[in-house]
Formats: structure tokens, sequence, C-alpha cells
């Protein structure tokens, strides 16, 4: 139920935050992108308004609903975006196909990443650019606790989301080139850039 009911309630419970604060951080990440891009866990298209000078966008999503939703942010996009409905454990795609692999808010829902960081590296050419914007585990241990303590429900309510998950270190552990690291709130978010050499 939650599958089909999370990207009609996304956008509006993002929008706070969003403007806020998450739209800048997208759109300093995203413009990064180059190339041929593969976006993850694309969601509801937020990012898509963000993309400059790159060739085309391939967006996947496990979520029908949520690629439904994103075609009105596809139209605000100017260059080529292609869906594609698939989980980032499986890609549907050949090896060394993408010169940038964009995930924000992600990796936290993905069943199992370390299959998927995987199937990026597969994917991806010789110095492709990996560019994350993630919520993580993080320090003081009390706030690590409450987070451990939250996930088994939270991932109930939001779409299998692990409030629990030390991204930048199952990139480390993948033998990814972690290149930035910015940290906003305190590190419960984390905006990565890195990089994958072959």
């Amino acid at each position: 139920m939650t599958g089909r009911v999370f990207p009609f309630i996304y956008d509006a419970a993002m929008k706070p935050i969003e403007e806020k604060r998450f739209h800048r951080i997208r759109e300093e990440l995203v413009t990064l992108a180059e190339g041929r891009v593969l976006e993850l866990g694309a969601g509801t298209g937020l990012n898509f308004p963000y993309y400059k000078d790159v060739h085309s966008v391939d967006a996947i999503d496990p979520n029908s609903g949520m690629i439904n939703h994103a075609f009105k942010n596809a139209m605000k996009s100017n260059v080529t975006i292609r869906f594609h409905e698939a989980g980032a454990e499986t890609l549907p795609f050949k090896d060394d196909s993408f010169d940038s692999i964009v995930g924000t808010l992600v990796f936290c829902t993905i069943p199992e990443p370390d299959r998927a960081i995987k199937e990026l590296k597969r994917v991806s050419r010789p110095g492709a650019k990996i560019l994350l914007f993630e919520h993580v585990r993080t320090d003081p241990q009390w706030v690590a606790r409450t987070q451990d303590f939250l996930t088994p429900l939270w991932k109930q309510v939001c779409d299998g989301c692990h409030l629990n998950r030390d991204t930048l270190e199952l990139f480390k552990q993948a033998g990814v080139d972690i290149d930035t690291v910015k940290s906003f709130y305190n590190g419960l978010f984390l905006q990565i850039t890195a990089s994958i050499n072959k």
C-alpha cells in the first residue's frame, strides 16, 4: 500500500524543506553532471529542471507511481529524459554506458545497496562522476541509536527508507574514490562527489 500512496504525498511532504534548502543543494550537485547521465530513484523528478550541459538522462525508479508523477517535471527540463521502471540492483544498461550517476535521497531506500553500487560501477565509464545527496547514520551516538530504533517503523511509512544507513562508508568499502563531502544539518545529510576508476 505504501508504495502506491507514497508518490501522492512525497512532494507535499518535502515541499517545506525543499524550498528552504534542498533545492539549492540539488541544483549545485546536479549541474556537475555531464555527458550521458543515469539518475537513480528519480522519484517525482525534482532534479530534472537542474540538468544543464548533459547529453541525456536515463531516469530509473522501481515505483511506477513515482515515474507517472515525474513526467510533469520532465517537461521543465532542457534535456532529453528517458524513463525506466527498474531497481538499482539490476540496471537495464550495457557496461560502460554513463559519464555521470546522480542519486538524491535514494540510497536509503535501496534494498541491497552493495549490489547496487556494483551495478553502478559496471555501467559507469572510466572516470565517471558519482553525485549523491543522502541522509545518513550520524553522530552523536544517541542520535544514531534513535535512528536505529525508528528505522523499522520508518521503513513501513516511507517506502523502505532506512534512517540509519551509512551510505558514505558503503561507497568507500566498494572502492569508489571519494572526492568531496559536504555536511548539512549536523551531518544528517551529506553531499558526496566521487569518481569511478577502472
